[in-house]
C-alpha cells in the first residue's frame, strides 16, 4: 500500500511539473512586446510600401503560429521583425523562428 501511495505521489508530481513547463512555454511564446513606437513605424512603413495580400492555406493567424518558409517576409527598417500581409492583415514575424509575434489589424 505504501508503494502505491508513493507511486501515485510521484506521478502527480511529474504531471504537475510537466504542466508547469508546458504552460511556461505558452506564456513565453506570447510574451513578445512590441513597443507602441515600433508598431507606429511598421504601420507607417506598410502604408508607404504596400504589399499584395497573400493567403496561406491551412495556417491560422495566431500569435505563436509559424509562417511557412514558402512565404516571403519583408524587412521594416529599424525593426527587428519582418512582416507579411495575410488576408488583409499586417503580420509581424520573428525572422529567426518565423513565428507570428503580432497581428496588426
Amino acid at each position: 500500500m505504501k508503494e502505491r501511495i508513493m507511486t501515485t505521489m510521484y506521478q502527480s508530481t511529474a504531471i504537475a511539473g510537466f504542466l508547469l513547463l508546458a504552460s511556461a512555454g505558452v506564456v513565453a511564446a506570447q510574451d513578445v512586446i512590441i513597443a507602441p513606437e515600433q508598431e507606429t513605424v511598421v504601420r507607417e512603413y506598410v502604408k508607404k510600401q504596400p504589399l499584395a495580400s497573400v493567403k496561406i492555406p491551412g495556417v491560422e493567424l495566431n500569435v505563436g503560429t509559424a509562417i511557412p518558409d514558402t512565404v516571403e517576409l519583408h524587412e521594416v527598417p529599424s525593426v527587428k521583425y519582418r512582416y507579411v500581409v495575410v488576408d488583409g492583415r499586417t503580420v509581424l514575424v520573428d525572422p529567426g523562428t518565423r513565428k507570428i509575434v503580432k497581428i496588426i489589424q
